[in-house]
């Protein structure tokens, strides 16, 4: 009896950690992004915010990115998307930021030391070295599926 009891409970467990992963594979799906420039791809996964919301909900988007101050690659949006999570720090590479100031989208490509006010929107998985030696180029921004 004790058996019995002791592996429907240890059933129960793995179908809980089986259920928590799908919720984690959930919450991930339709946050990856792709960035196509030329015949180069890169791919980003966005953080669950209002500010990445908002830019989903714009895709897909071709854009300008100007590359700028040797660090990053930038996109400043006419109007300003949602952005409730700035903060004051530093950056890592890899990163992809809002600027609120100038309704910046920003992708963090080099690491310059320097501090400023931003809200998250993602990372860029692997790669983003390389768009630093692309440089400014037209980029077209699609949700991957």
């Amino acid at each position: 009896m004790k058996r019995r009891n002791f592996l429907q409970l240890l059933a129960a467990s793995a179908a809980g950690a089986a259920l928590t992963m799908s919720s984690a594979e959930a919450k991930n799906a339709g946050r990856r992004i792709r960035i196509t420039a030329g015949n180069r791809t890169w791919y980003a996964t966005l953080d669950d915010n209002a500010t990445a919301r908002a830019l989903i909900a714009k895709l897909p988007l071709t854009l300008p990115l100007e590359d700028l101050y040797g660090r990053e690659l930038c996109y400043r949006f006419r109007d300003a998307l949602p952005a409730n999570e700035v903060s004051y720090r530093g950056y890592e590479v890899g990163e992809i930021v809002y600027w609120p100031p100038r309704h910046s989208f920003v992708i963090l490509y080099a690491q310059n030391g320097e501090h400023f006010d931003m809200q998250p929107i993602g990372r860029i998985e692997k790669g983003v070295e390389e768009m630093g030696r692309v440089g400014s180029m037209k980029a077209t921004i699609t949700l991957d599926k």
